[in-house]
């Protein structure tokens, strides 16, 4: 879960790193910062889209599978 203090320190770090560079230690912090970012979106799109695959594989109407 991305928290506002995990947005924060993002935001901190990204400033940072615009003004006066990082420390290796901070770089290292960043990365996982942005890979929990990253991996929360992508869970996030995957809750949202599974329902829709779902229903698009038992019942689907639209004519796709006559495609395949």
């Amino acid at each position: 879960m991305i928290t506002p203090e995990i947005l924060a320190r993002i935001s901190e770090l990204a400033k940072k790193q615009r003004e006066s560079g990082l420390s290796d230690d901070e770089k290292q912090e960043q990365g996982q910062l942005r890979r929990l970012y990253i991996d929360n979106i992508k869970n996030q799109i995957k809750q949202h889209l599974e329902p829709v695959a779902e229903s698009h594989k038992h019942g689907c109407s639209c004519g796709c599978h006559d495609k395949h």
